[in-house]
């Protein structure tokens, strides 16, 4: 029997923490060839520290003079996302960073089975949603992003120019009869300027807007607040750790609430099922819960190189479930075509939409009008019905 009085925890980091840098040139490069040419394939690997930002990895464009002319632009990709995110640190400056391209033309071995409309590669892929929140994610993970983004928000827009970029948030909520109730503690450790040099002065920064976004009762006499606890954070970013594209994934999934398949996201094109069949599995894990099938639902899907249907299709509604669940795999499976083709069409994967995907969270955010967070709507609550 699951448990149902219990504490977890969720953290998030902010875009400028050094991985979810990496994340977001690695995505902006993979939109802008996407911008080229819908079938762009893209698999893009970024490493960040002191001074510099190096890319490298497989691209494809059908016609080779757009590559060579994609190639040239990356420098002009990079500098942007930098520029964005907000540093311009005296050790690492959009401006003076050093930019390094090392990527090349994709393996023509990959390239075989993809072209077949088979999988880009093998792996297992999972898919997760509950009621805890409005968007049916998690609560500790989604307003882990909530705080992150919110003090990015006033960041940017000069509200509050004592903070930098690089942040990382946790929470910790207790839980009765398997509902949040409570935050028991609050870890924030955020970067800023050298005016201010000890955590109280953070926290009266940054304590407003947590309040702001967590719900009405959750923040108690007893919550704990550990708020910049080692003390001053200015030397930040990849200037004061090293950052990778691909190391964030409980992050950019489910906070841990939900298994994982291994695989990362950033900076690979749709026809890696690492990402889009893990889209495919959250959007359809969430409709299986809005449609009222379960109140929790995780979905697994499988596949193989070259391959192009799922090998397996697992659900798994954690007892919560108001059907059987063999009948929700086989719901599934005609109400979606889960090939990588099938994916890539009905959620219209082939579009430049993935930089914004790159820090606070790649599920639990609002579908958008230019096809962004496709995998985020509830469009098959009636078909799922229908087929169980």
């Amino acid at each position: 029997m699951s448990r149902k009085s219990y504490v977890f925890t969720s953290e998030s980091v902010s875009e400028g923490h050094p991985d979810k840098l990496c994340d977001r040139v690695s995505d902006a490069v993979l939109d802008a060839f996407l911008t080229v040419e819908a079938n762009a394939r893209v698999a893009c690997e970024t490493f960040a520290t002191t001074g510099r930002v190096i890319v490298g990895g497989e691209v494809g464009l059908s016609d080779p003079a757009e590559l060579a002319l994609m190639m040239d632009r990356v420098d002009e990709i990079v500098r942007g996302c930098v520029r964005d995110i907000g540093y311009e640190q005296a050790e690492f400056h959009w401006n003076t960073l050093q930019v390094q391209n090392y990527l090349h033309k994709q393996s023509a071995h990959i390239a075989q089975g993809v072209d077949r409309d088979g999988a880009g590669d093998q792996g297992i892929m999972f898919g997760y949603a509950c009621r805890e929140t409005p968007e049916l994610m998690p609560a500790p993970i989604q307003y882990s992003h909530a705080i992150l983004r919110r003090l990015a928000e006033v960041r940017k827009s000069g509200a509050e120019p004592t903070l930098r970029p690089d942040a990382k948030s946790q929470l910790s909520l207790r839980y009765e009869d398997g509902v949040p109730v409570e935050v028991t503690s609050i870890v924030l450790s955020h970067q800023h300027s050298d005016e201010a040099q000890d955590s109280a002065a953070i926290r009266a920064i940054v304590e407003p807007y947590i309040r702001e976004i967590l719900p009405s009762g959750w923040i108690t006499e007893k919550t704990e607040w550990w708020v910049n606890p080692t003390g001053t954070f200015v030397i930040g970013g990849p200037d004061g750790d090293a950052g990778l594209t691909g190391r964030k994934i409980i992050v950019d999934t489910y906070g841990g609430a939900a298994p994982h398949g291994g695989g990362a996201f950033s900076g690979k094109d749709p026809t890696k099922v690492d990402r889009s069949a893990a889209y495919a599995a959250r959007y359809l894990a969430k409709n299986v819960v809005a449609a009222g099938l379960a109140d929790r639902c995780t979905l697994q899907v499988s596949y193989a190189i070259g391959v192009a249907k799922p090998l397996s299709i697992y659900v798994d509604t954690h007892g919560t479930g108001r059907v059987d669940e063999a009948q929700i795999e086989r719901a599934v499976a005609t109400c979606m075509d889960l090939t990588p083709r099938g994916i890539r069409t009905h959620l219209g994967l082939n579009k430049p939409i993935y930089a914004r995907t790159s820090a606070y969270g790649h599920f639990g955010r609002a579908p958008e009008a230019d096809g962004g967070f496709s995998w985020e709507k509830t469009d098959l609550i009636e078909a799922l019905k229908k087929a169980v």
